[in-house]
């Protein structure tokens, strides 16, 4: 109950803020998005690019980590979308977006934070690992599996090759190659420049869990509660599982494990949102999910805090 009091709760009372101030009209829906856009095309860039820059690759960028963790993400992917087919009885582009949802867990906003919380900012090194390759395998395999069914018999590569160079656009993905360009190049910055970055990583995530009540406030559920409940499970519950027992099976160090099962058990993130309003596909079960997936963090996190060493 500590873990309880001490990790998360600090966490979702930020959360709480944004949900409020845009539930009481505080702030309204423009300036939420003009919090997001300051976090996700600057501040979180600023934080990935220092993260990485600074990062032992040799050391961090562990076989074992990844594999323990996006096994654990793609068998939800999988679940995701054969449960959304032969249990719910969806159509196949529903089902890709769907299986998205047990795919794409919040590792920035919620993983980041929470690991911060629990293990100290030390302890973030494998959390970074995983991020730097999470939109790219994220995205390739939603991406992938959407045109493919969407195409059957036509060009999958035109699709593909739009959408991916759009991707790389991303200041996310912009922030996580300047990074490892900087790292493997052993460039060091100006003294000046790392004092400016340091202060915008420090904004980074306390506006970013801000803006993530505002954004929330706007996806109330309504209906497919069972096939919600399904996708909220596969990745509160199953996900995390799987990394656990993989990364014990692996011989996984206690840092690194700590920081996969956290980030494995964090709730889908807003982007699952965002790939389900690009192919006008499932939509609500996306939205759903997000909110109902990061309330539910509080229940399942502190479980897994109880069962991390």
């Amino acid at each position: 109950m500590q873990a309880l009091a001490d990790v998360i709760l600090p966490v979702f009372l930020v959360i709480g803020f944004g949900y409020v101030a845009r539930w009481r009209n505080l702030i309204n829906d423009a300036q939420v998005d003009g919090v997001v856009w300051f976090t996700q095309s600057f501040a979180i860039p600023c934080l990935l690019f220092v993260a990485i820059a600074r990062l032992d690759l040799g050391q961090e960028f562990d076989w074992r980590l990844l594999a323990s963790f996006y096994t654990g993400a793609i068998t939800g992917f999988a679940l995701g979308f054969l449960g959304a087919r032969h249990l719910f009885r969806r159509d196949w582009e529903d089902c890709v977006a769907i299986g998205f949802v047990a795919l794409f867990s919040n590792s920035v906003l919620l993983g980041l934070p929470l690991t911060e919380r629990a293990y100290g900012a030390d302890a973030l090194a494998a959390n970074y690992a995983i991020i730097a390759v999470h939109s790219p395998i994220c995205y390739a395999i939603g991406i992938t599996m959407m045109e493919v069914i969407r195409n059957r018999g036509g060009r999958v590569v035109d699709s593909l090759g739009r959408v991916f160079s759009a991707m790389f656009r991303n200041a996310l993905v912009i922030g996580i190659g300047l990074g490892f360009a900087v790292n493997l190049s052993g460039v060091a910055l100006p003294a000046v420049m790392d004092q400016a970055l340091d202060m915008m990583v420090r904004a980074a995530l306390p506006a970013a869990l801000f803006s993530l009540g505002g954004v929330l406030y706007r996806y109330r559920p309504e209906g497919d509660f069972r096939l919600i409940a399904y996708m909220v499970a596969l990745s509160l519950i199953l996900h995390p599982a799987i990394t656990y027992g993989l990364a014990r099976a692996f011989g996984l160090g206690t840092e690194a494990l700590r920081s996969a099962v956290l980030t494995a058990a964090m709730a889908p993130g807003v982007n699952v949102y965002v790939f389900a309003n690009i192919y006008g596909r499932a939509r609500r079960v996306a939205a759903s999910s997000v909110l109902i997936g990061t309330a539910g963090v509080m229940l399942t996190g502190w479980v897994w805090l109880q069962i991390l060493p």
